[in-house]
C-alpha cells in the first residue's frame, strides 16, 4: 500500500500545478509517462493527484491508490463502491483546495466526467487524455466532453475524426504503447520450423479478470497440454493479487506446467508463437510486437446483456477495431470455455500460414497507431492550457469557503 498522502495537507505550490487522474493499471503506466514528460519540459511542476505506484515513482505525489478504484463492468462497481466513494471525496477536496492551474483526466470515464463537471464549476482548465470508448457505447456522453473539457488527446486514429464531427477541440497524440522501447526481435527462435511452440496467457490486470478469466485459461492449457507438445507462460500483473492466482492455479492448474512472469508482459510476447489475452491494452501490446492472439473477453451476465444492448461497434478487440475487420479471434462471454480456446488455439497452431497472416495484420495495426512521442505531444498541450489558464477566479462559495463537493 503507498503512504496516505491526503492524510496530510499539501504545501501551497508557488510554482504552476497540474492534477492527474487515473483510476487503472494502464492509466498509471500513461500518467507516469506524462508526468516524465511534464518534468522534463519545466522540473519546477507541483504534478500531485490520484494513481499508482508508476505515477507516484515519476515524481506525483498521490492521494488515492487507483487500485481501490478499478472495476470491470456495471456490476462489479458495487463491489468497490465504498473505496470509490473515498476517492471521489479525496479527489474532490483536491480540486477545490488546491486548485490546480490543469486537471488532466486519463480514461476512467465514470469517475473522471463527474470530477471534470465538478472541476469546470471551479473555473479549471481539464485536459482529457486517452478517451473514454464513447465511439462503442453511450455516444451522448460527447456532448457532455464538449461542455466540459477544453482539449481532447487521443490515442486511437479514428478517435479524433469522431471528435472533430462533435466540435470538441482535439488533438491525435499517437499511442504511448510506441513510447516504450520495442524490441521486436523474437526470442527463443519464435517461430521456427519443429520448434515447440510457446503460449502465453494473459488473464488481465484487474483481480475481477483473474477470477473470470484465469480458470479457463488454465483449463485451455491443460486441455493442450494432453494434445501437443507446449510451453506455457503466465503474466502475472503487479496490479493482481498474487494469492488469488495461487488459489486459482491450485485449484484449476494441477499438473499444468507453465511459467509465471511478474511485471514482464513484453518478453512473453517476444517469446510467444501465441497469446491468449484479455481484451484491452494487452491485445495491442501484442500487436507491437506482431504476435499473433486469441481474445477472450468475459463479464458478469448483467452486465453482459447490457452492454450487449448498449454498444455499437462490431468487435471487442482494439486490434480489429483499428483494422476495421476481425483480424484476430474474440471469444466472448459463454464462449470464454477450456474446449473453445484449446480448440482455436490448437486450430491456428496448426496452420503457419494463418500465423503469418495475422502478424502481418498486426503489424499494419501498428503502423496506424502513430509515431512514438504521444507523452511529450501530451505534454505540450498541458503546458499550453497551463499557460493559458485564468489566474483562480471567484470564491466558490460564501466568504472564500469552497463549495461542498457535490
Amino acid at each position: 500500500m503507498m503512504p496516505p498522502v491526503a492524510s496530510a495537507p499539501f504545501e501551497q505550490p508557488r510554482h504552476p500545478s497540474i492534477m492527474i487522474v487515473s483510476g487503472e493499471a494502464s492509466g498509471d503506466l500513461h500518467g507516469a509517462k506524462l508526468a516524465e514528460a511534464l518534468r522534463d519540459t519545466d522540473g519546477e511542476l507541483s504534478l500531485f493527484g490520484i494513481g499508482g505506484t508508476k505515477m507516484q515513482a515519476a515524481g506525483v505525489r498521490v492521494a488515492v491508490d487507483a487500485r481501490q478504484l478499478a472495476v470491470v463492468g456495471i456490476t462489479e462497481i458495487g463491489v468497490k463502491l465504498p473505496g470509490i466513494l473515498r476517492g471521489w471525496r479525496a479527489a474532490c477536496r483536491l480540486v477545490a483546495d488546491h486548485r490546480p492551474d490543469l486537471l488532466i483526466l486519463i480514461d476512467f470515464p465514470d469517475f473522471n466526467l463527474r470530477l471534470a463537471r465538478y472541476a469546470k464549476r471551479r473555473q479549471i482548465k481539464i485536459l482529457y487524455y486517452i478517451s473514454p470508448q464513447i465511439w462503442a457505447w453511450r455516444r451522448q456522453r460527447v456532448r457532455q466532453i464538449r461542455r466540459l473539457v477544453d482539449h481532447m488527446a487521443v490515442i486511437l486514429p479514428f478517435e479524433a475524426a469522431f471528435y472533430r464531427r462533435h466540435g470538441v477541440p482535439v488533438s491525435f497524440v499517437g499511442h504511448p504503447l510506441l513510447d516504450q522501447p520495442i524490441q521486436s526481435t523474437p526470442l527463443d527462435g519464435r517461430g521456427s520450423p519443429g520448434r515447440t511452440p510457446t503460449i502465453g496467457l494473459l488473464p488481465g490486470s484487474r483481480d475481477s479478470e483473474i477470477r473470470r478469466l484465469l480458470p479457463p485459461l488454465l483449463g485451455a492449457a491443460a486441455r493442450m497440454q494432453r494434445r501437443m507438445a507446449a510451453r506455457f507462460l503466465l503474466s502475472r500483473a503487479a496490479s493482481v493479487d498474487p494469492q488469488l492466482i495461487d488459489r486459482i492455479f491450485a485449484r484449476h492448474g494441477r499438473g499444468l506446467h507453465l511459467e509465471i512472469r511478474d511485471g514482464d508482459p513484453a518478453s512473453i510476447y517476444r517469446s510467444s508463437d501465441l497469446v491468449i489475452t484479455a481484451s484491452g491494452t494487452a491485445t495491442l501490446e501484442a500487436a507491437l510486437y506482431a504476435t499473433p492472439m486469441i481474445i477472450v473477453y468475459r463479464v458478469s451476465s448483467l452486465s453482459y446483456h447490457l452492454g450487449k444492448a448498449l454498444i455499437r461497434v462490431p468487435h471487442i478487440g482494439l486490434v480489429n477495431l483499428i483494422a476495421g475487420r476481425r483480424i484476430v479471434p474474440e471469444l466472448v462471454q459463454h464462449a470464454v470455455t477450456p474446449e473453445a480456446i484449446a480448440a482455436r488455439a490448437i486450430d491456428l497452431l496448426s496452420q503457419p500460414s494463418a500465423c503469418a497472416r495475422m502478424r502481418s495484420d498486426l503489424v499494419a495495426v501498428r503502423q496506424r497507431l502513430g509515431t512514438s512521442g504521444a507523452s511529450d505531444r501530451v505534454a505540450r498541450i498541458a503546458l499550453d492550457l497551463v499557460a493559458a489558464a485564468p489566474q483562480p477566479g471567484a470564491p466558490c462559495g460564501p466568504e472564500g469557503i469552497p463549495a461542498p463537493c457535490r
